[in-house]
């Protein structure tokens, strides 16, 4: 450092202890030397103190920080706020210079992070969002099996349109619906790699505007597979055939019926949610797929059916599996329908086979019916405005579909055939 230099370091020390010893918040020019100017000290407070460069550029006035006034050596302030008015007079913003430095060096770290590292950060992030087991298993399963042997283990931001139409291109025919959901979550990854500045540029998993360009669409490839589901008109002499089973997995399956629950819902039930004298079973939020509290009015049949349990109840699952405590398997209840010579029925399928009767058969409006099923109301100002559950409608609605239920129960105890009530 020459001399010149030292004495106007002394200067600029000397100015800088007695702006330093002020107690009045604001901010402070600093004499920085003959034909120097910009250098400023921000006072917020007694231990919130802060150096600044200040300049003009395209006539928009600029303010560079410089670092705290406790933590940075005053001969690197200097240093900085000269290679910023360099840069000024180069016609170079510092601030846009300095952000583009950083970015580089955050990409030169990501070069060293994987694919496979940001699919398991995203995941690990919003995990405690899934309730559903399931859903967690299938994040890591798809892209173990499906994308990580193609490039996980390449950098995030060498990922291109060819690496992703490599991982799924091969699945996109046979299993489009796996394919699409696979798709999504490795757009969702790189959106979240770029949301963390370790990734830049567009986004290849994009369907809208790219992808689409290139794969045929999921709807033409192959007709979207619903859950099988029996016609409506056919739901009373299924039901005399399924109240003549007398499993504990039979009047699982009836009570999923007459409550239009999911499988899930009605096989982790528990005492505790049942209320015998209002007639409802509520299901907790946790258990519910949108994640909401969901009120069910219980028709006669089916408070007939769990008074029947409850009285010889041995824990709190109404519907126990043989494992203590755990319910009742899934599988059980799709292996009685296999037993009852129905192998093209699914149990989610009872659902669509309420839903089709209510829009066919009553005069119920359409939210009453998507609000029995638990359905999200889709449009986002409804359901800001949407308070109740029209639970009295719903309460209504569930007995006539109960009633219809056992319709060709009625007829034929009402003609004097015998028909079986094993519960």
């Amino acid at each position: 450092m020459g001399i010149k230099d030292r004495d106007r370091l002394r200067l600029i020390e000397a100015e800088a202890k007695r702006l330093k010893d002020l107690t009045g918040a604001g901010t402070y020019r600093v004499n920085d030397g003959p034909g120097r100017h910009g250098l400023y000290l921000q006072v917020r407070g007694p231990n919130a103190r802060s150096w600044i460069y200040r300049f003009t550029l395209n006539g928009r006035l600029r303010e560079l920080g410089l670092g705290s006034a406790f933590l940075v050596p005053l001969s690197t302030v200097v240093a900085k706020a000269d290679e910023a008015r360099l840069l000024q007079a180069d016609g170079i913003d510092p601030i846009k210079r300095r952000r583009d430095q950083r970015a580089a060096e955050r990409l030169g770290q990501a070069r060293t992070m994987t694919f496979e590292d940001c699919g398991e950060r995203y995941i690990a992030a919003h995990e405690p969002s899934w309730r559903n087991p399931k859903h967690r298993q299938q994040w890591r399963n798809s892209l173990a099996t499906y994308v990580y042997p193609v490039f996980g283990s390449v950098s995030v931001q060498d990922i291109d349109t060819a690496l992703v139409t490599k991982a799924i291109e091969p699945i996109w025919i046979k299993k489009p619906e796996t394919a699409s959901r696979i798709r999504g979550r490795i757009e969702s990854i790189l959106d979240w790699a770029k949301a963390r500045e370790i990734r830049v540029g567009e986004n290849p998993a994009r369907w809208r505007g790219h992808l689409e360009n290139l794969l045929p669409a999921r709807n033409k490839v192959r007709n979207v597979k619903h859950h099988a589901a029996l016609p409506y008109p056919d739901i009373p002499s299924f039901m005399v055939a399924l109240r003549g089973r007398g499993s504990l997995s039979a009047r699982a399956l009836e009570v999923a019926i007459l409550t239009v629950g999911r499988a899930s819902e009605v096989l982790g039930a528990e005492w505790s949610e049942i209320d015998f004298d209002a007639g409802v079973w509520t299901v907790p939020a946790e258990r519910m797929k949108a994640g909401r509290e969901h009120r069910i009015p219980l028709s006669a049949r089916a408070l007939e059916i769990l008074r029947e349990f409850y009285s010889r109840r041995e824990g709190d699952l109404i519907f126990p599996g043989q494992q203590a405590g755990k319910p009742l398997s899934a599988a059980s209840m799709s292996k009685l329908l296999d037993l009852m010579g129905r192998t093209d029925l699914t149990v989610h399928g009872f659902r669509s086979t309420f839903r089709d009767w209510a829009a066919e058969r009553t005069n119920f409006p359409n939210e009453v019916c998507e609000m029995a099923l638990a359905h999200a109301i889709p449009d986002k100002v409804e359901a800001a405005y949407r308070r109740g559950d029209l639970f009295e409608k719903r309460r209504r609605l569930m007995a006539a579909w109960g009633d219809y239920c056992g319709k060709q129960i009625e007829t034929s105890a009402a003609s004097g055939e015998i028909v079986p009530l094993r519960v």
